[in-house]
């Protein structure tokens, strides 16, 4: 059977060169989840993309979100063997858009949050829609309010994108930024007024930037270049955050992506993740989360 791609629109820049706007949609739902289906479907299109690309947009279609996250319920039915599989191949398809060899740039019009925030995080850019009479929307990591932790890389990912220590105590709490004090900490590379600009600003964006050198990683994570200023900003946030095991898995992915590289850090998020599920906590916590979800 073919698989059913996602929308893509390619474009030529003043200089020539194509831009391509990937857009993730998913019909009847308002908001965008991650699930097998939209991995899938993602995995598949971007297969499709020319390889003499100029730049890369990722967008989405959902006017309440960009990526509310991941699809938990699925997440809680698999078991572990399968929930290591689906975490993996999730990772693979991510690793896709971070190994493009052109610039890139997620084009966030509204809440990002989880596995989504860790997708727009593999690209090279973020570009934020910020009205200044608007409501500001949610961006964040939440998975720690719910006793379990990020499984694509989030641990590793905010970390070099905002203030280090900021971040570490943020993802270990899963608490999530107001998009205008995200703004103010850095996360956005770029940001315009109007969800009429947002396209434009981020096409303008990876046209504007260099061809990249690609080292089998996100461009913007924990490596050698700052791992001095990441192990400073994981001991002072450790003096922040309390011993809970969420917490202590948020901290071990950092000191591995730290002491061992991206590839061994996200190795570590998706085996506290599959194990942290199972602990009273998390069960609570994400019981009542489904409850409050049925109100």
């Amino acid at each position: 059977m073919v698989q059913d791609l996602l929308p893509v629109e390619l474009s030529t820049n003043g200089d020539g060169a194509v831009i391509a706007v990937l857009t993730l949609d998913q019909p009847g739902r308002p908001v965008v989840v991650i699930d097998e289906s939209l991995l899938n479907r993602l995995d598949a299109t971007l297969d499709t993309l020319p390889s003499d690309l100029g730049g890369f947009v990722l967008a989405s279609s959902a006017p309440r979100a960009f990526v509310a996250g991941a699809d938990l319920k699925a997440i809680m039915a698999m078991d572990d063997a399968g929930l290591h599989e689906y975490l993996e191949f999730g990772a693979k398809v991510f690793q896709k858009i971070a190994d493009l060899k052109c610039p890139t740039a997620a084009a966030i019009h509204s809440t990002v949050l989880g596995g989504g925030l860790e997708l727009a995080m593999h690209c090279d850019g973020l570009v934020g829609l910020i009205e200044p009479e608007g409501k500001p929307f949610l961006i964040g990591l939440p998975e720690a309010g719910l006793k379990i932790c990020p499984g694509w890389g989030g641990t590793n990912l905010l970390v070099a994108r905002i203030d280090a220590k900021d971040a570490v105590v943020a993802t270990a709490n899963g608490r999530a930024m107001k998009s205008d004090k995200a703004d103010e900490m850095g996360i956005f590379d770029v940001t315009v007024s109007s969800a009429d600009e947002l396209l434009g600003a981020a096409r303008a964006w990876v046209g504007a930037q260099e061809k990249p050198t690609r080292e089998g990683r996100p461009s913007r994570c924990i490596d050698e270049t700052n791992s001095a200023e990441m192990q400073g900003a994981l001991v002072e946030a450790r003096g922040e955050l309390g011993t809970e095991e969420h917490t202590e898995a948020v901290c071990d992915a950092v000191g591995v992506g730290i002491a061992s590289g991206w590839g061994a850090a996200v190795q570590c998020e998706r085996d506290h993740l599959v194990k942290l599920r199972h602990t009273q906590p998390a069960q609570d916590a994400i019981n009542a989360f489904f409850d409050k979800s049925k109100k």
